[in-house]
Parts: C-alpha cells; sequence; structure tokens
C-alpha cells in the first residue's frame, strides 16, 4: 500500500523525501532560514522540482548558504555563479541572494537572529490548516502578505507575497499539508 502524500509531492523520489521529512517542519536554524528564503526566491516563476535538484548545486556554490560570506560576494564571484550551468544562472536572482545576505545579517544584528524576527510574522506559533484538497490551498495570505511588505522594507528581494507563503510552508511557518497526507498529524503535533 502506498502512502498519500499532498497532491505536489508524488512526481519524484526527490520530492517524495523532500515532502516526507522536510516540507512544512518548523525550522528555527537561521542557516536553514537563509537557505530556504534564497531558494524560494530562486524558484520564482519556476517549478520547485527544478529548484529541489539543483539544491545541493546551490549549497555548493553559495557556501552552504553561509548569509555572511554571500553577503561580501564580489563582482567576480558573481560572474562564476552566472556561469555555473548547476544553479538557475538568473543575474538578478542571483544578486538578489547577495543584497538578501546583507539585509539578513541586519535583521539578525537587529532582533538577535532572524529565527526572532521571522516567526514574529505568525506570533512564534505554526498556523494549523486543515485542506481536503490541494486546490483549497492559498497562494498567499494575510500573513505572507505582512511579511513581504516588511522584508522589502528591510532591502529584500524576490519576496513577494507567493514566494513568502510559499517559505511559510517551507519551513513549517503554516502547516499546508492536506489532510489525507500521511504526515499531516506528524506535522499538527509539531505546531503545538
Amino acid at each position: 500500500m502506498s502512502l498519500r502524500r499532498c497532491a505536489w509531492a508524488d512526481a519524484s523520489p526527490l520530492e517524495q523525501a523532500y515532502h516526507d521529512t522536510e516540507w512544512g517542519r518548523p525550522v528555527h536554524d537561521d542557516r536553514l532560514l537563509f537557505e530556504s528564503l534564497i531558494l524560494d526566491g530562486a524558484q520564482a516563476g519556476l517549478s520547485w522540482s527544478l529548484i529541489l535538484g539543483k539544491r545541493d548545486n546551490y549549497r555548493a556554490a553559495f557556501d552552504g548558504f553561509d548569509a555572511e560570506k554571500v553577503a561580501r560576494y564580489s563582482e567576480r564571484k558573481i560572474r562564476t555563479l552566472l556561469n555555473n550551468s548547476g544553479i538557475v544562472r538568473n543575474r538578478l536572482k542571483i544578486r538578489s541572494a547577495v543584497s538578501n545576505a546583507q539585509a539578513f545579517l541586519a535583521v539578525q544584528e537587529e532582533f538577535g537572529s532572524f529565527d526572532n524576527y521571522i516567526w514574529q510574522f505568525v506570533d512564534g506559533r505554526m498556523i494549523q490548516n486543515a485542506w481536503k484538497k490541494a486546490t483549497e490551498v492559498p497562494a498567499t495570505s494575510k500573513e505572507s502578505d505582512a511579511m513581504a511588505k516588511d522584508l522589502k522594507k528591510r532591502g529584500f528581494k524576490f519576496v513577494g507575497s507567493t514566494i513568502c507563503y510559499a517559505f511559510m510552508q517551507t519551513v513549517g511557518m503554516v502547516n499546508d499539508h492536506t489532510t489525507d497526507c500521511h504526515v499531516y498529524a506528524e506535522i499538527s503535533r509539531l505546531g503545538d
């Protein structure tokens, strides 16, 4: 008997493993939050499966998503990234990773951690949804609208409300597993 998953997660074994072990689990590690923010921005206009397939390449290309290192990338390093076929070679997205790293460090300085800052948009607790079908899952929310507005004010790029909502799903700020999904109950308990 096969496991029931969210509809988007059965396209490949890579997506299945990601869904089953990562997606929607609360993340409070700043490095992982930075990685998720950059990868969700890289996804804009593309499929998540494409970005997920390139995630290891991104980790290597962006120094393990060490925000301090990424914030100091030179024009030469940016040119190197633009020639890296293992990642999405979009000039605006690559440049935004550098400026986002700088903004990320400023947020860490102000709030003590990016985690302290970002989780305030959900009052520090996962939003528990109970969607029966994938078609019920929204693309944005009032929380992602507020997050996008504040991130943009702080100089972040590729952080529209849709990207912020995808980020919230990724890092477990919202439980958008459908109720028939085999990990729905487990994720719900993590948010308690």
